[in-house]
């Protein structure tokens, strides 16, 4: 299969990661020891190419998000994490570093003394209108 350069489509490929789950549409790895958050923070990666959940097709989203509940269950079960942080960013001003959908899913404890390792600012970007109307108005059929 021909993939655009990426390096999450790099390691699908090559099978050159730590798996933890490697399913149809969605797959399961550690990030790099220096990139961790956590012990056990897992990506999960759709396995079609897509910037973020923005652009991804449907059913790839509902695979990435059902095999990071999974992990999020097995990080509570087998690693006795109290809780997860499961972390999404999709596209170029939201923070994402790899270019392909996937969600961060980092176990924490009760001793962790922060439970959000992103977004420690607020954004001060006011949209012309009201949010919430917006959006409403946006997600009518």
């Amino acid at each position: 299969m021909l993939r655009v350069s990426c390096i999450f489509c790099e390691l699908m490929d090559t099978r050159a990661a730590r798996w933890v789950a490697d399913r149809e549409q969605a797959v399961a790895f550690l990030p790099l020891v220096e990139d961790e958050f956590a012990a056990g923070h897992t990506l999960v990666v759709s396995r079609a190419h897509a910037i973020g959940v923005h652009d991804a097709d449907e059913p790839d989203v509902l695979a990435v998000a059902s095999l990071a509940r999974e992990v999020a269950r097995a990080a509570i079960t087998a690693l006795g994490a109290s809780g997860v942080v499961v972390l999404n960013a999709s596209g170029p001003d939201s923070g994402q570093t790899v270019p392909h959908l996937h969600f961060h899913v980092v176990p924490r404890w009760d001793d962790d003394e922060e439970t959000l390792p992103w977004l420690r600012q607020r954004s001060g970007h006011r949209p012309a209108g009201r949010p919430e109307a917006l959006l409403s108005a946006a997600l009518r059929p």
